[in-house]
């Protein structure tokens, strides 16, 4: 497995395995764990070459989010994507991504609006600006993105096919925790008691998912058993909704493609988790 620091170095090696084939690539911010795992075991699966990238991106945290803490783990990262089959990893510095003078971002699409882009408002210009730059530094023919931040796979579904880039987004599973928390790189800041309540997201989405099987369609209805079963176990709610999937707009019946969305704090630790009642 080859590492890179050197963009113009990992891009010639992706155009190098495209001509034997399709070439898969797998963003990541680093602190990788087995959902990061099953996104390049996929890819390795799928495609001729496998590709990741390890960058910290700082135009995705809001001045009240401490990038400085968020996990590096880049030795162990390594050895993880070594151990799948990984092709390259580029790890590039902050300079190399956003160098002197940068002045240009991308404005995300409507599907970025509500929700995350409500209550970050900053985050999503910010990932789909560096997405956009991963992709032409690795430009690869397919692109792993894990569902569980769901909005997110959308707004890189949509920018991708608003900017004509040539590259097909391919959303994989949640990857979840025995005891059904869904893996995230966050979920190292829960003390043992908060990750306890933490499991109130998973139930959750299993008290929605029942309700729908049941033959209950009423939006409403829905949210307000979600909101009761959260509270009693979260210290914040910030959405818990039920939505349109491929456009994220709010809906009042469930006849067609809807998903369910969290988000919450669980103590200081700010949790995501979904599922989709009616997919693509």
């Amino acid at each position: 497995m080859q590492v890179f620091h050197d963009i113009d170095e990992a891009r010639r090696a992706v155009e190098n395995a495209k001509r034997i084939g399709t070439v898969g690539v797998v963003p990541t911010m680093g602190a990788l764990h087995e959902g990061h795992g099953s996104l390049m075991r996929r890819s390795v699966q799928e495609c001729k070459a496998t590709f990741a990238t390890i960058f910290v991106n700082p135009t995705q945290f809001a001045a009240n989010e401490d990038l400085s803490k968020y996990p590096r783990t880049l030795d162990a990262d390594l050895e993880l994507c070594r151990s799948i089959g990984v092709h390259g990893v580029l790890v590039p510095e902050v300079a190399q991504v956003y160098p002197p003078g940068y002045s240009t971002s991308v404005q995300p699409p409507r599907v970025a609006s509500d929700l995350e882009g409500k209550f970050r408002p900053e985050h999503f210009g910010g990932v789909a600006t560096v997405v956009l730059k991963l992709f032409q530094m690795i430009p690869a023919t397919h692109a792993y993105f894990g569902r569980k931040d769901y909005q997110q796979w959308r707004v890189i579904q949509h920018m991708v096919q608003d900017l004509n880039v040539p590259i097909q987004i391919i959303g994989c599973p949640i990857i979840r925790d025995p005891d059904g928390l869904a893996m995230s790189s966050r979920n190292v800041y829960l003390s043992p008691p908060d990750r306890k309540r933490a499991l109130a997201l998973s139930a959750t989405l299993a008290t929605a998912r029942s309700m729908f099987e049941s033959g209950e369609r009423n939006v409403t209805i829905i949210e307000n058993a979600m909101r009761e079963q959260l509270r009693t176990q979260v210290d914040q709610i910030d959405y818990s909704v039920v939505r349109n999937a491929q456009t994220l707009e709010p809906i009042d019946r469930i006849d067609d493609s809807a998903v369910v969305l969290l988000a919450t704090r669980v103590g200081t630790t700010r949790l995501i988790d979904n599922c989709e009642l009616i997919g693509e």
